[in-house]
């Protein structure tokens, strides 16, 4: 009671302040009555509502932010929400109908037309130090035989020298038919990382020394990059496999274990077990999954790798996420380390989410 005898003035709250929501609930009552007329609306269904549709708008703007300041720019637009959505898994999924205005779209380039600009570039890269090769095979013979006539048997080694140097190199260079490189970098002392394209079908062909595969405890194979394994090394590499998971025994979280790569191009295949999303310390323990391929790489003293997407299907890391994890994992185990045998490692991917996501994940590691 007042002085005067009179009433206390109660503020009144709004729904949305009673909520604890700040996206109107009263008007999100008011859509549902004209949406769904039909049915019967309880109270908690526009709270409900607002409180999802809040939550949305403040993960789209977060990510649409980043992708700003990505850019360097201060200001959100359309192109940047489209980005933020189409990098996330989740809300790309939610979202696949919607068609943001002025958003653009998203940057992807048919491998058939990237493949002639980077083979042509390769091959005439390739293709130079043969001609010099050339040239010098047909020049030094003639001053041979002109000035030094009793000495023609040294030179001869030297070219054959040259011969057996160059298709390695070559070798080394290429990750084989099937396999387009659309992204390289150089790392901290001197290995190359390349992004590739390829088909998962075709993982065993390609030319390298070892490739990972990403597994649980058991070494199982039946998921994605384990099955294309199983189909190309056949019966042999199966039994080396069941092998190893007698010798061995379960696998820990982020160790791996080495089996002989029977029936395919490459030499070992590197086995890791890949951490859970949403398990304890899941983010570290994917770095130290990544640097733990690589240092059995380095007492195998192989000089390449190839990395497949490694948290695949069930272990459902987010692309986005993982992507940051594995590629700052690289470049930290060669800044941290003395000298490394590895001077290729070749990221193969097979779907176009991925390679925009790894492309966008490159430029940033090139920009630090």
């Amino acid at each position: 009671m007042s002085a005067r005898g009179g009433k206390k003035k109660v503020t009144k709250l709004s729904r949305s302040a009673r909520a604890g929501v700040i996206f109107p609930v009263g008007r999100m009552m008011r859509y549902l009555r004209t949406g769904t007329h039909k049915y019967r609306i309880g109270m908690g269904a526009p709270v409900y509502m607002a409180a999802v549709i809040e939550y949305l708008a403040a993960e789209i703007l977060e990510l649409a932010g980043n992708a700003a300041r990505d850019n360097k720019k201060g200001r959100i637009t359309p192109r940047h929400i489209k980005l933020a959505v189409a990098n996330d898994e989740e809300l790309n999924q939610l979202l696949r109908g919607v068609t943001i205005s002025n958003g653009g779209v998203l940057p992807r380039i048919h491998p058939e037309l990237l493949s002639k600009k980077r083979g042509g570039r390769v091959v005439s890269q390739a293709a130079a130090p043969e001609k010099q090769e050339s040239r010098t095979k047909t020049k030094k013979p003639t001053k041979t035989f002109k000035k030094f006539k009793g000495k023609r048997g040294r030179k001869p080694k030297n070219t054959d020298n040259d011969k057996e140097s160059v298709p390695s190199s070559t070798v080394d260079d290429s990750p084989g038919d099937g396999f387009t490189i659309l992204s390289a970098k150089s790392l901290f002392l001197g290995q190359k990382l390349s992004l590739t394209e390829s088909d998962i079908s075709k993982i065993g062909t390609i030319k390298v020394e070892a490739i990972i595969n990403p597994t649980n405890a058991d070494l199982d194979l039946k998921d994605g990059v384990g099955n294309a394994l199983e189909k190309a090394g056949g019966r042999e590499f199966m039994d080396g496999v069941k092998e190893l998971r007698k010798s061995q025994g379960p696998l820990e979280v982020a160790s791996v274990a080495v089996s002989q790569a029977n029936g395919m191009a490459a030499r070992f295949i590197i086995h890791c077990n890949v951490p859970q999303w949403g398990s304890d310390k899941c983010e570290d323990q994917l770095e130290k999954t990544v640097k733990n391929c690589l240092s059995a790489a380095e007492d195998k003293k192989l000089k390449s790798v190839a990395f497949p997407s490694l948290p695949a299907g069930r272990n459902g890391f987010p692309k986005q996420t993982a992507a940051q994890l594995i590629l700052k994992a690289i470049s930290n185990h060669f800044v941290s380390s003395n000298s490394s045998s590895l001077k290729n490692i070749y990221f193969v991917l097979f779907d176009s989410e991925s390679i925009g996501i790894y492309l966008q994940e490159m430029a940033k590691l090139d920009a630090k």
